[in-house]
């Protein structure tokens, strides 16, 4: 979290200044990297609206100015969204396969707003990211960390491609029952409890239970995301049991 936020009062708004150099992005560098590889390439801007405000505003100052509704919120929501719409706009240019957003939105528990004003404030903005990548052609991906079970039914109306969340926080069979082959569960096992401290029979359960819950002729992509915290063999074993299915 930011202690020492660059907007402090509404009149600082006119302290920011746009990174416009993320703006030059070097088509023909990015899609001669596309050419020579096989993978699926996923574009390198990363826009996460929220995050961006928080940075700019303070975490505690930015939850007050979402309850109290003043301009200078909309002003610096306007600000910051149409920077990303023009970063965005710039790697559809690429031939990359994917472009893709993020925002923690969840605690431990619960969002961190009430889910009415992260359909009125946010969720127009990812529509426009998502509409972005699907009229160039390409997927849409998104991060977002904590609970967020409430609008994941929001984010699947949106036509989001693929979403990486901590799928355990929320529950991986509840997940599988109300979403499973609706939309693509880009990863995760538990990196809170069994990435570091479970054992190896610990790991493979929770593949399968992955795999069991969330897997639908496609719908969830292998991947383990992991800190310092890791324990490497358990990193290991994660692959190693997803290698092991016939699918």
């Amino acid at each position: 979290q930011i202690k020492d936020p660059i907007i402090k009062k509404w009149d600082d708004l006119k302290k920011i200044r746009l990174p416009e150099e993320l703006l030059s992005v070097n088509v023909d560098v990015v899609n001669a990297f596309c050419r020579q590889s096989d993978k699926f390439i996923i574009g390198g801007a990363c826009p996460r609206p929220f995050e961006r405000m928080q940075f700019l505003r303070g975490s505690e100052t930015l939850m007050m100015d979402l309850a109290l509704k003043e301009q200078g919120f909309f002003d610096l929501l306007n600000i910051v969204h149409t920077f990303n719409v023009r970063e965005l706009k710039a790697w559809a240019k690429t031939n990359v396969d994917a472009l893709w957003f993020m925002d923690d939105w969840g605690s431990q528990r619960a969002l961190l707003i009430s889910p009415q004003d992260w359909r009125k404030f946010y969720k127009p903005l990812y529509k426009q990211y998502i509409d972005i990548a699907h009229n160039a052609g390409k997927k849409a991906f998104m991060h977002s960390d904590g609970y967020i079970l409430d609008i994941i039914p929001d984010l699947i109306e949106l036509g989001l491609d693929a979403l990486n969340s901590q799928i355990f926080c929320m529950g991986v069979r509840e997940l599988g029952r109300r979403f499973r082959g609706k939309i693509t569960f880009w990863g995760e096992i538990d990196r809170q409890q069994i990435i570091p401290y479970g054992t190896r029979e610990d790991v493979v359960n929770a593949v399968k239970l992955v795999k069991e819950c969330l897997y639908d002729n496609g719908s969830v992509i292998a991947q383990c995301e992991f800190g310092a915290e890791a324990n490497p063999d358990n990193v290991e074993t994660v692959f190693q049991t997803w290698d092991s299915f016939s699918v």
